[in-house]
């Protein structure tokens, strides 16, 4: 649900957070809930701050549950080092209050009956969303690790199916917690969405993958100088099983074989991804020797 504009963002919240608040009215712990509800915006504020800081560009914020997801321009595929640093700037936010308000403590500035819980909020949002699991930040860091070496596709993948079976556990033991009155029910149905969202992030990451190769020209340009990574490849294999191996911020060269393993010739990424997106994904990697 879009709730209005702010630094030119629209920002969106999720039903089911609305739903949670309506859960802590009927409880008779709204407080609580508006505690919540401010301490998971300032979160997504601060990754939104980060993002321009940085000169990535922001489209949009949904705000969720235990944070928010924030859809943000390509600046984020082309350079991995960003997506750290943003995805960071949220948990940080929250540990930054936690120290705040320990700070206010000692001056007397201090609610018995709400800090507490305060500072436990902040904390479960903060070490929650490091987990290594998509939609959290933990999972956006691993990605960002990850797709240095493994690619953007498969390294969402791999990020968001740890975020289904985090997300599985959670919502089981939420399940032990509440039949046992540890824990809300609140907890089971964050796990749920988070489930949802997981599931979600891996059936895009094909659309994420091929938006990074449509940049891939620009992060070139925009670097000025890349490492390059050499590839060996037959001349009869397709184009998808090369572009899966591409990697941000390296420069595939891929040496081209025949059936006796005798060199044919050179050519680089971009031929690759021009070819792709001219052919597509199942065109003969030596056709674009034949083509020169």
């Amino acid at each position: 649900m879009r709730v209005g504009r702010l630094w030119g963002i629209d920002l969106h919240f999720n039903l089911l957070f609305l739903f949670l608040l309506g859960l802590y009215f009927v409880a008779g712990v709204l407080e609580k809930g508006l505690i919540i509800f401010a301490l998971v915006l300032f979160h997504e504020l601060s990754h939104t701050l980060a993002a321009r800081l940085l000169g990535v560009r922001v489209i949009d914020v949904e705000v969720l549950p235990f944070g928010g997801v924030a859809r943000m321009g390509g600046e984020m595929s082309i350079e991995p080092s960003k997506e750290i640093a943003v995805a960071l700037a949220g948990p940080a936010s929250n540990l930054f209050l936690v120290a705040l308000a320990m700070g206010l403590r000692h001056y007397g500035i201090w609610s018995e009956e709400l800090s507490p819980f305060f500072l436990q909020i902040n904390l479960m949002l903060a070490f929650f969303n490091l987990l290594p699991a998509l939609p959290l930040d933990g999972g956006r860091i691993l990605r960002a690790l990850l797709s240095v070496h493994v690619g953007l596709s498969q390294a969402t993948i791999i990020a968001a199916r740890i975020g289904q079976v985090v997300a599985v556990a959670v919502a089981c033991l939420g399940i032990i917690g509440v039949l046992n009155r540890f824990v809300g029910l609140d907890v089971v149905i964050i796990a749920l969405f988070v489930l949802y969202s997981a599931t979600k992030e891996k059936n895009l990451a094909p659309y994420l993958f091929i938006r990074h190769l449509a940049q891939k020209k620009e992060e070139l340009f925009k670097a000025g100088v890349l490492p390059v990574e050499q590839l060996a490849a037959l001349e009869d294999i397709t184009l998808k099983e090369v572009v899966r191996l591409f990697v941000p911020q390296k420069f595939h060269l891929i040496l081209l074989l025949d059936k006796q393993l005798e060199s044919l010739g050179q050519i680089n990424e971009v031929q690759v991804v021009d070819a792709l997106f001219n052919h597509g994904m199942d065109y003969p990697l030596g056709a674009i020797l034949k083509t020169k």
